[in-house]
């Protein structure tokens, strides 16, 4: 069949600021697959060139695909998009299979094919495998109903199939990289990056994080084969840059170790940055050398609260003196700190953002950015947030970066002047100043001065956004009338296959 890989032009600051972008992994994911399955295959990156809906379905009727795979911005802020585009492409061509995949569709499925007949078929969690037996299937003509792990309707009814099983061996799909041209991709100043991952999955148990579930379970790739990946695109396509797009690569501290020997081993001039959490930094104390060695310059922590009754209420698992710690190691081993704070707790007030103002420049870090507590319906986070009344109802502003909950005792307005001068009072400190201008490491002065100017950009065009269009709504409908009712029961999106043992007891695997 002729498939079409689809990424369409996402619309949130973050994409649109930096100038930069990076390959889409999820879809490269699934082309690896297709491709090895006989299957021809094209990549439309409408997001690279910010492509319009008219050009879009101009290119895409040009490559005369049997099925479109729309994947990589199964978000719930760039859902919206997603449904223009199916409807015009259905229009444009009646015949197209048109399937959906991410996180968002994998837990909204229902919703989404009761209400949007130009989308045929949800992929529900991960999609290697899924999407090699679902196009099989089409193909063939054989019942959809055979599929684990989709969604789709069936005589007008919406059905979902049993939970595909989980991935164990990462290793057993590759990523196509040949669908692209690494000389397009760029990201942190200039370097030509890509994302890749080396693990999936995380085992801890916040509340509010939409992505613990989704991969069920934390997994890892074989670290060796993971680094001659890294080496061999850095040899040959000349990457530069690899932004790990794990939710915590470093979970596994012999993996994690095994990985960084592996990359130095292959003696590549790379630059590595990712998400880590500050606990694994601590605990790694005494291998962070090996970090700097391996080519990791900046490590985004989770700092998420400076209350630790908060960080207890969200079962984040950290902690006040582990988050200040870990930025002084990390600055000792001459690693960038990204530090995340999320506003938006329903009875925050002045006093706790001057005390998380207080305590973010205690903690000191290099760089931080700050979110907005955004609620998925698939999180216990959800269900204790139900009662709160929605502001923003514009799901192309469930970005992270938007408040979209009230707050009981603080105005919107309120929120935000203390975001932008919390950003402001610690980007703008003289220490950070310092560490930006006049850092004596190249590296890190590449890392500090490439933020600090995308971080201006950032800065001013919330500011414009926030008086200009970002419309938000007094007395709001409750975040269950909303959204429906919680659904954490199934925040597990795949399926577990029980543990197979030596004498054929208890736990032997099904077929």
């Amino acid at each position: 069949m002729r498939i079409l890989l689809l990424n369409p032009p996402h619309q949130s600051i973050g994409s649109r600021i930096p100038g930069e972008q990076l390959p889409p992994l999820g879809l490269l994911a699934l082309g690896g697959p297709l491709i090895d399955a006989g299957h021809e295959v094209e990549l439309l990156n409408a997001d690279l060139a910010a492509l319009g809906p008219d050009e879009i379905v101009a290119r895409a009727a040009a490559a005369r695909p049997d099925a479109m795979l729309i994947g990589h911005s199964g978000s719930t802020s760039a859902h919206p998009t997603a449904v223009t585009l199916a409807n015009r492409l259905k229009v444009a061509m009646p015949h197209l299979w048109i399937v959906y995949g991410g996180v968002y569709p994998t837990y909204h499925w229902m919703d989404i094919l009761d209400r949007v007949q130009d989308i045929d078929v949800i992929v529900r969690g991960e999609g290697e495998d899924t999407i090699v037996r679902l196009i099989a299937a089409i193909e063939l003509g054989k019942p959809l109903k055979t599929v684990r792990g989709i969604a789709f309707r069936d005589n007008g009814a919406t059905v979902g199939t049993a939970p595909a099983p989980i991935i164990n061996d990462l290793d057993a799909y590759r990523v196509a990289w040949e669908l692209i041209d690494h000389k397009d991709y760029g990201y942190y100043g200039g370097k030509r990056g890509v994302v890749m991952q080396f693990s999936r999955g995380c085992p801890h148990l916040c509340t509010y994080c939409g992505q613990r579930g989704f991969w069920t379970r934390f997994r890892h790739r074989d670290p060796k084969r993971f680094a001659a990946e890294i080496a061999r695109l850095h040899r040959e396509q000349g990457v530069n840059l690899v932004n790990l797009a794990d939710e915590n690569p470093t979970t596994s501290k012999k993996a994690w170790r095994a990985l960084l020997e592996a990359i130095i081993a292959e003696n590549v001039d790379v630059t590595i940055i990712g998400t880590t959490r500050a606990g694994d930094i601590v605990r790694d104390a005494d291998i962070l050398h090996l970090y700097r060695q391996a080519g990791v310059e900046r490590f985004l922590l989770g700092v998420e609260h400076t209350d630790e009754e908060t960080l207890d209420a969200i079962r984040k698992g950290g902690a006040t003196r582990t988050d200040r710690e870990a930025i002084r190691l990390m600055r000792k081993h001459g690693i960038l700190s990204l530090a995340t704070l999320v506003l938006g707790f329903e009875d925050e007030r002045d006093r706790d953002y001057w005390k998380a103002l207080r305590q973010l420049i205690a903690y000191d870090p290099d760089q931080i950015t700050i979110l907005h507590t955004t609620p998925h319906r698939w999180t216990p986070f959800f269900r204790s947030a139900a009662h709160r009344r929605v502001i923003q109802t514009d799901q192309r502003r469930w970005d992270y970066k938007h408040q979209v909950l009230e707050t009981r005792h603080m105005s919107p307005l309120r929120v935000f002047l203390w975001q932008k001068a919390i950003e402001a009072i610690v980007q703008g400190r003289p220490k950070a100043l310092i560490r930006t201008y006049f850092n004596r490491d190249p590296a890190q002065s590449h890392g500090m001065r490439w933020y600090a100017r995308m971080g201006r950009r950032v800065w001013l065009s919330e500011i414009r956004d926030f008086f200009r269009r970002d419309i938000r709504i007094e007395n709001g409908p409750t975040l269950a009338s909303f959204w429906g009712a919680p659904d954490d029961e199934r925040e597990e999106s795949m399926a577990v296959p029980p543990r197979v043992t030596t004498g054929g007891r208890r736990g032997a695997a099904a077929a």
